[in-house]
């Protein structure tokens, strides 16, 4: 079992920056392959960016548009997601998910992310 806990939003103006942060206890996270999501209000929760268990990394570019980047710390057990230039249609919930060897999906309960401009 793992559990997952986002950290590192907050209220940001446009063109600012955010490294958010998911820390996992629990199950041995260099197996699970993992996942930054994001839910706007009254969106449904749409695909951000993902890393594999050896760094290999892929991401939304609808989303993204080249200003995220998604990496991990196997001997730290964290997930972090770099946001850069940030726009206000990047306001949403941003949620971090480990997939375990057996197809699991684990979801931490979120950080939120505002962005004004």
């Amino acid at each position: 079992q793992v559990r997952l806990l986002e950290s590192g939003g907050g209220s940001v103006q446009s063109g600012g920056s955010l490294r958010l942060s998911c820390a996992a206890s629990g199950g041995t996270f260099s197996w699970y392959a993992m996942e930054w999501f994001r839910q706007a209000a009254g969106k449904e929760r749409e695909f951000v960016a993902g890393i594999s268990r050896t760094g290999s990394s892929t991401s939304n570019a609808g989303v993204t548009k080249g200003r995220f980047t998604i990496s991990r710390d196997n001997t730290k057990k964290m997930l972090y997601l770099q946001m850069n230039n940030l726009k206000p249609e990047d306001t949403a919930d941003y949620y971090c998910a480990a997939t375990t060897p057996s197809g699991l999906k684990v979801w931490g309960h979120g950080t939120l992310v505002t962005v004004s401009s």
